[in-house]
């Protein structure tokens, strides 16, 4: 499977994650949950049905379900309604599978609940593809900002192009502020250069401007605190634009320790409530797959046993959060149980997998096992697939950015090997894509993502990866 590179965040500002959310993305995160709730109460509406406690517990369902992987409501319309269609039918499936699984299926109208389906789904679409219509009018009832920024470099000029392209920050750059020349700075600006640094204030009161946005190097220290103390007497908002976002930021946000203001450049996307979901996610999931598969994996353990000597169950070390050693489980598959400083990585004529073992590798029968580690806290649904110890140990050294994707715990499936990077990597530029997918998935989680790789996981599974050997 092709490699499809994930959503990448556009506007320097945008990598900060702060604690408390705008009200706009509130409300962008809330729309589509809520409308599952009023097409909830709707289709009971329709059918002459009570809205009571189950429907009460399906709409809380839905809702926790849909909020935490909500599609941001863009101007561009593109492909919005297969992502709606997408997402929704995951998280059907996610309900359908609970519904069996605990017999509270059958307390629901089959036709109340296709009519829910189906409303749900067509309001969803209709909100989305109104958006573009609908928002930038709403916005643009508190009047235009008016920005300048200060330094004309790469991150200036991006965040210059970030508020003039998004109409729904109702900001218009009109100035450049640069102590260099012309002829460094280049041409064809989003805005016209109209000074050094020195003259940010007097064109700042001069204008009614709103907006500062500084994008000079740490280096200018003396300059930005010099600039700050002009700008005391105008009523603009400032804003800094510190040169580490040039750098690849991993879930940047600001945050307060000890009551200083810290920014996080790397961070695990599991923090706060979002932890709490994805443990949540993981346990549930994870207690459904060993119950749906305890046949499955009883009548493995029993193949194994009959074709080949020595244990059921192949343990090695592997690295886990924040690159602690933990100890994976996988059915055997080999005839070695390597786990030393040296390991040599399965081929796809490897002579050491056994015919049972081969099957077991290709349908990912051999994983399995790995719910268990999950349940036990070692392992997540979802997450970057965990390597041996010797490996990690020899990689580290040769791929920049390597041990940040032990900032989540190693997953039983990942962004990786839905794309088709799984199996060996015998050259660099294989585990470079692989640790690059890995960090995709970190820049970008959400649970409609991870539901998103649960479902191309089964479906690789079904039909057999032929990069599983």
């Amino acid at each position: 499977m092709a490699s499809r590179p994930l959503p990448s965040i556009a506007s320097p500002p945008s990598l900060i994650h702060t604690g408390s959310r705008s009200l706009m993305s509130i409300a962008r995160a809330v729309v589509d949950p809520i409308l599952a709730v009023v097409c909830l109460v709707l289709s009971c509406w329709i059918w002459g049905a009570e809205f009571g406690a189950n429907e009460m517990v399906l709409a809380a369902l839905t809702f926790a379900l849909m909020y935490p992987g909500d599609l941001p409501y863009r101007t561009q319309q593109r492909g919005v309604v297969t992502a709606i269609a997408g997402r929704w039918g995951l998280i059907l499936g996610v309900l359908l599978m609970i519904g069996l699984l605990t017999g509270t299926l059958k307390l629901f109208d089959q036709d109340l609940l296709a009519t829910w389906i189906v409303t749900t789904a067509a309001a969803q679409m209709g909100a989305h593809l109104a958006s573009p219509w609908i928002i930038p009018r709403l916005v643009a009832l508190r009047g235009e900002h008016v920005a300048v920024v200060v330094g004309a470099n790469s991150l200036g000029r991006a965040m210059a192009r970030s508020l003039m392209d998004d109409p729904l920050s109702q900001t218009r750059v009109t100035a450049y502020f640069d102590d260099r020349s012309t002829d460094r700075i280049g041409s064809a600006l989003e805005a016209p250069v109209s000074g050094g640094v020195d003259k940010v204030a007097d064109f700042v009161r001069a204008n009614h401007v709103d907006q500062i946005f500084i994008a000079l190097p740490m280096a200018s220290q003396p300059r930005i605190l010099k600039l700050l103390d002009q700008l005391r007497d105008t009523t603009a908002s400032i804003y800094f634009l510190p040169d580490i976002f040039m750098y690849d930021l991993i879930q940047a946000r600001m945050d307060t320790l000890g009551g200083m203001p810290v920014v996080a450049v790397c961070e695990t996307p599991f923090h706060g409530t979002r932890g709490v979901i994805k443990r949540l996610s993981d346990v549930l999931i994870g207690a459904v797959a060993v119950a749906v598969t305890a046949p499955v994996m009883l009548a493995v353990a029993a193949a194994i046993k009959m074709t080949m000597p020595g244990p059921v169950l192949f343990k090695q070390r592997r690295y886990g959060l924040d690159g602690e050693e933990i100890v994976v489980w996988k059915f055997r598959s080999m005839k070695v149980a390597e786990d030393g400083a040296q390991i040599r990585q399965a081929t796809r004529d490897d002579d050491r997998i056994t015919p049972l073992g081969r099957f077991l590798r290709r349908t990912s029968l051999d994983e399995l096992p790995q719910f268990v580690n999950v349940l036990q806290g070692r392992m997540s649904i979802v997450g970057p697939r965990p390597h041996a110890v010797a490996h990690n140990e020899t990689y580290r050294k040769l791929i920049k950015g390597y041990m940040i994707r032990h900032k989540v715990k190693p997953g039983v499936t990942g962004w990786a090997q839905v794309n088709g990077a799984r199996g060996e990597t015998d050259t660099i530029d294989k585990m470079e894509r692989r640790i690059d997918l890995d960090l995709q998935y970190l820049r970008n989680w959400s649970l409609r993502l991870d539901l998103l790789i649960v479902a191309k996981t089964v479906w690789q599974a079904v039909r057999g990866d032929r990069n599983a050997y």
